[in-house]
């Protein structure tokens, strides 16, 4: 388990594999083939092996998770863009404008940062905000910030008066407190909300942000990715422009993504895109925070060094984030550092601060010719938006930048607020979607288990037209909102372990930025005569580049083809499909010409157990909100 470190140190420089590979190619490398050769399959007992008997098919998958809604007919769905330093919740309002709701402080985004306080009587309460943000300097211990880069991490703990909360509890106390903010300000009940995430993030990040809903009380309708939300936004204000191609530049308090989008009439279709979970504008901070230090040490050698003290360090970094963003509308900037009761005036120019945070831009820099380059592959080789979102973007700097190395000319709409608005836009047309389809299905106008690809142009406006009244939008724009369609891609590489000569690789059976939904079919072989059983490791990419190592790639499902009766000799064919949703969950099927049903492997769980989901939830009901 990793104990969260008090508030954020600095320091002053800049999932786990299972036991082996199971399966594995000859020669040919891991490829479809036929005959002998081609990948096999081993068989083995080392790791987890979650399969049902030969009655029926073997099902595994991890940990059961409550299925999420679609929002309840004619109800509010709510766009709620969780991010690593600060967040925010939208809706449409009654003239079908989507709306950022203002938090007790009347403030459009609130600091990701909680707050925990334990009174006289023992009880723990809860504060999350600016309150708790403060608190950090005073507190460190028992403040939690930047909680999102941990989401999906299994042995991340932040540990407050005793008890162990995961990241995905403490970010259900920062959407609890949107929540009441929301029904304060709206007078009426959030339970349907949309999530955002970082494009770049993996299933085990995705369902621990479903989990943060799900324990905050809420229904999550779906989870999206912030740059799709943020093209929804972009989109829905254009109000039926020409077919456009946009790049957008998202670069937050704590994550970057860079993403290549087409816009068209009636869809939604992401190109291409790349990112790290791990770059932000909490990273610029620590290099100033760093920078700021140094200078102290100059002028007061005798006095130490700041970051030595987890306090002062704190308080740098309040002063940090303050001057970067004065540096985003000045020149320059004091900072008063205060340490071992001296204390020392740096002036910081934006461009010192530029130069200081240099090899951070040139990331995100690498990250979008990457992306643009894969773009260029499909086919897709102008692009005629660039869209800046994310507080960071704001900076001088990443305009100017984009300019020199991509001849983009960029446009800051709505930098702090784009990805909640996209979310409830997108949230809408989902409740509007299943609305529009429940009232066609009532009507005989499709089957129960149709789609509303079924249904014709004018079922669809007559429906919409009933619904239009719900959201005040005009019964066009239900219509088209309801027809507009959004296609993915992967955001990482799939497949599964296997063996190439003897060697333990990762066959990949989807790769990044493939367009959604999948179904691959490959064959695999066994490895032994008489092999009575094929244990099936699944796999999502670990690393920024697709790696045949099989430590860079960490397993999300495995389960064994058990059953198969002896006599089958080395080289038995072993059938094995992947298949992805457009909703990005994953099944994968083994069959195998001795067994009469096949193993199915489903991807449907958040990080860890169901006992360990209980126990969470335990905990943070157990927490009271404290306003402040």
């Amino acid at each position: 388990m990793t104990n969260a470190a008090p508030g954020r140190r600095v320091g002053r420089d800049g999932g786990g594999v299972a036991d082996g590979p199971h399966l594995a190619s000859s020669d040919s490398g891991p490829h479809v083939a036929s005959g002998n050769a081609g990948p096999h399959v081993a068989s083995g007992n080392a790791g987890p092996h979650v399969a049902s008997g030969n009655a029926g098919p073997q099902v595994a998958s991890g940990s059961a998770q409550p299925t999420s809604g679609d929002g309840a007919k004619g109800a509010k769905v709510f766009g709620i863009d969780l991010g690593t330093t600060y967040s925010c919740i939208a809706r449409l309002d009654e003239y079908g404008r989507p709306d950022v709701i203002r938090n007790i402080e009347s403030q459009p985004t609130t600091p990701s940062v909680v707050l925990f306080d334990e009174g006289a009587d023992s009880q723990v309460s809860f504060v999350v905000g600016t309150q708790a943000k403060r608190q950090l300097r005073i507190r460190p211990d028992d403040v939690a910030s930047l909680v999102k880069r941990h989401m999906g991490t299994s042995d991340w703990r932040f540990v407050a008066h005793g008890v162990e909360y995961t990241a995905a509890a403490v970010s259900s106390l920062v959407l609890k407190a949107l929540a009441a903010d929301a029904e304060r300000a709206t007078g009426g009940p959030v339970t349907d909300v949309v999530i955002t995430v970082p494009a770049y993030f993996g299933d085990e990040e995705r369902k621990a942000t479903k989990l943060a809903g799900e324990l905050a009380g809420l229904t999550v309708v779906d989870i999206i990715n912030e740059p799709t939300a943020a093209a929804f936004a972009y989109g829905f204000a254009q109000d039926g422009a020409a077919e456009s191609t946009v790049l957008v530049y998202d670069l937050g308090g704590g994550t970057f993504d860079t993403t290549v989008i087409r816009l068209r009439e009636g869809g939604i279709t992401v190109v291409a895109t790349d990112g790290d979970h791990e770059l932000g504008g909490a990273d610029w901070d620590l290099e100033l925070v760093r920078h700021l230090a140094r200078r102290f040490v100059e002028a007061q050698p005798d006095a130490g060094d700041p970051l030595d003290d987890v306090y002062d360090e704190q308080e740098l970094l309040t002063s940090a984030e303050d001057a970067k963003l004065a540096l985003s509308g000045r020149e320059s900037v004091d900072v008063l550092v205060v340490h071992g009761g001296r204390r020392t005036s740096v002036t910081v120019t934006r461009s010192s601060f530029e130069e200081l945070t240099k090899p951070l831009l040139d990331r995100t820099v690498e990250l979008t010719a990457s992306v643009l380059g894969r773009a260029k592959e499909k086919g897709v080789d102008r692009i005629d938006t660039c869209l800046l979102v994310g507080g960071m973007s704001k900076s001088p700097a990443v305009a100017r930048r984009l300019a020199e190395q991509f001849g983009l000319t960029c446009k800051l709409i709505d930098p702090d607020l784009a990805v909640a608005k996209g979310a409830a836009v997108y949230g809408q047309k989902k409740a509007l979607e299943r609305a529009v389809r429940e009232d066609l299905v009532k009507a005989g106008r499709i089957g129960a288990d149709d789609d509303l690809t079924a249904a014709s142009d004018a079922d669809v406006a007559a429906a919409a037209a009933e619904r239009a009244g719900e959201v005040g939008l005009p019964a066009s724009a239900v219509a088209d909102l309801v027809r507009t369609t959004v296609t993915n891609v992967t955001s990482r590489g799939f497949g599964i372990f296997a063996e190439d000569r003897g060697r333990p690789v990762a066959a990949f059976l989807a790769q990044q930025n493939d367009p959604l939904p999948i179904s691959v079919a490959r064959t695999f072989y066994t490895v032994t005569d008489d092999q009575t059983e094929v244990d099936i490791r699944v796999f999502e990419q670990g690393t920024g580049v697709a790696s045949p190592v099989i430590e860079d790639n960490k397993v999300i499902v495995a389960g064994a083809l058990r059953g198969i009766p002896s006599g089958h000799q080395r080289g038995t064919p072993v059938e094995v499909t992947f298949i992805m949703g457009r909703d990005q969950t994953i099944e994968v099927r083994a069959t195998h010409p001795g067994t009469a049903d096949p193993l199915v492997l489903r991807v449907t769980a958040g990080v860890g157990s169901e006992a360990l989901r209980t126990a969470e939830a335990a905990k943070v009901n157990k927490l009271v909100e404290r306003r402040e």
